[in-house]
């Protein structure tokens, strides 16, 4: 929907169009916004015009002379008028030679009107159009900042508004702090997703030519402006609608990020969405370094190493991530080495890049970003007891290339080691048979589990359901400690003989053979599968 009046647009009313309007010069400057209508004929009008008018004059202020006509176009060009129309009749019979050479060195859009018109009609035609059209961009600007409103009242927060924004405008754009380093960037979405995959790359370059918006602080001198919101525009010129539209977001935004620590929460989740790009190959291993470097990250030739940290359910809540980000953060930094923290409230989970120095075991490494990680949350209040508190799957170490799906194996570890026995870190390698049977969940197969797990081990349930002194604990103890019944004794505190009576009842029940390696390994699988299913 057009958002302004041009010129090609004001030559097309009834009230132009009756004076058999004919283009001399200019004629690709057509689509210039007409701002205002002035009609005037005295010999220096230009300095009574602001830019933007469509000028009506029947010629009697242009000068006798050449030069006279020729000074009066380029006065006008400077003033940036949208266009020059004047009627023949009065003055003229046809429009001078070096009137039309002037506007074509100019590029001002010159018309000739063959038949009089009365200027009153025009300038109420084209008025009127301009008052509708801006009618119309407000009523633009006031359904985004609607939409922005029951985004925020649906539980979203800055980036939601600002993926809107960037859909709004067809650009991307970036949400930076006082201090000119990025907060938040988004780009425009389509059917399959971003239509750009490196908003931060275009801010970089455009960030000198973009429209910059204000995001009041409500304070004075430094503490005024909050934030500045920065319209990008790469894929479409920006429109008045748009900046109009920005400004009204902008005002909303304040609101918003007046809560506790907006800024950190917005930086740490325009990281975790960097690295969910990243692991999801949005985002390729050629351009990654680049937005990194834009991030804060720079590990140089060193590998990175994925680690992902997924939160129980319900943690934290949607007011606690801005105090969990900046809790990380802080902790991360005692490692001494190059992070890349982010967080994705939408899946619990914070995604993390950590820069392995040469010489630097993975394993110690691990330990000290674990441990940094658990503080951070400890930090936040969010730690719970051990079967509630949050599971942390360090990858394999790698390049570029390697990182995305390596953070995409470690968060789909993350989620299916959730229920294991409590443990600092697990290692991403050894959880591929857990993360075998998640996905064999998440693919609509827990029937399939649900029954290996009835066959293997269903009789044993169903023992422990009534009984005083259930058995599967004993099954669990036995297969940790890999059929050594002295140490199974010790970790259960129970005599030998007593060990014995219970493995002879557990295979009498499941009328098998403890000591046969298949049935032990189908016994560990049913384990591990009941985690997965509704008897887990």
């Amino acid at each position: 929907m057009e958002t302004e009046i041009t010129v090609r647009r004001a030559l097309e009313l009834p009230a132009l169009r009756r004076g058999l309007p004919e283009v001399l010069a200019g004629g690709d400057r057509l689509d210039r916004a007409v701002r205002w209508v002035h009609a005037g004929e005295v010999p220096h009008i230009a300095s009574l015009l602001k830019g933007g008018e469509l000028l009506l004059t029947t010629g009697l202020g242009l000068g006798a002379r050449p030069s006279e006509q020729r000074a009066f176009i380029r006065k006008l060009a400077d003033r940036e008028i949208a266009a020059l129309v004047v009627e023949l009749g009065s003055r003229f019979a046809s429009l001078p030679a070096a009137l039309v050479d002037a506007a074509r060195d100019c590029g001002l859009p010159l018309i000739q009107l063959h038949r009089e018109v009365p200027y009153v009609t025009v300038t109420e035609a084209i008025h009127t159009e301009i008052i509708n059209s801006h009618y119309a961009m407000l009523r633009r600007a006031d359904e985004v900042l609607r939409r922005c409103t029951d985004v925020l009242l649906r539980g979203g927060g800055a980036p939601e508004v600002l993926r809107l924004l960037a859909g709004f405008t067809g650009n991307p754009l970036c949400l930076e702090a006082p201090d000119g380093s990025p907060l938040y960037a988004a780009g425009p979405e389509g059917d399959d997703g971003p239509a750009d995959a490196d908003p931060l790359l275009a801010w970089e370059g455009l960030r000198d030519t973009g429209v910059r918006i204000d995001v009041p602080g409500g304070g004075h001198g430094p503490d005024a402006v909050r934030a500045r919101l920065v319209l990008l525009p790469v894929n479409t010129p920006l429109a008045p609608v748009h900046r109009i539209a920005a400004e009204r977001a902008a005002d909303l935004l304040a609101v918003v990020m007046l809560q506790s620590r907006q800024e950190e929460v917005l930086a740490a989740r325009g990281r975790g969405d960097f690295l969910a790009d990243l692991a999801e190959g949005r985002i390729t291993a050629a351009e990654a370094p680049a937005q990194a470097r834009l991030l804060g990250f720079r590990p140089g030739t060193e590998p990175v190493l994925p680690v992902v940290m997924r939160l129980p359910a319900g943690l934290p809540s949607p007011g606690s991530w801005a105090l969990l980000a900046q809790a990380l953060r802080e902790e991360l930094a005692a490692p001494g080495v190059p992070v890349l923290l982010g967080v994705r409230p939408v899946e619990s989970r914070v995604p993390v890049l950590v820069a392995l120095r040469a010489g630097q075991d993975r394993a110690v490494l691990a330990d000290r970003i674990a441990e940094a990680l658990h503080a951070g949350v400890v930090r936040a209040g969010l730690d719970r007891p051990a079967a509630h508190r949050p599971v942390i799957v360090v990858g394999t170490p790698g390049d570029w290339a390697a990182a995305g799906p390596g953070l995409r194996h470690a968060a789909q570890a993350a989620a299916a080691a959730q229920g294991l026995p409590a443990a600092p870190w697990y290692d991403a390698r050894r959880l591929d048979i857990e993360l075998l049977l998640w996905r064999m969940r998440e693919h609509g197969e827990q029937g399939v589990l649900t029954d290996f797990v009835e066959r293997a081990i269903g009789p044993l349930l169903a023992h422990d359901r009534g009984a005083r002194q259930p058995l599967l604990p004993t099954l669990e103890a036995y297969l940790a400690s890999a059929g050594r019944k002295a140490e199974t004794a010790r970790d259960l505190k129970v005599n030998r003989q007593t060990l014995y009576d219970r493995l002879a009842r557990i295979a009498q029940l499941l009328g098998t053979d403890l000591d046969d390696p298949q049935t032990v390994l189908g016994l560990r699988l049913a384990l591990r599968a009941r985690r997965h299913t509704d008897k887990g």
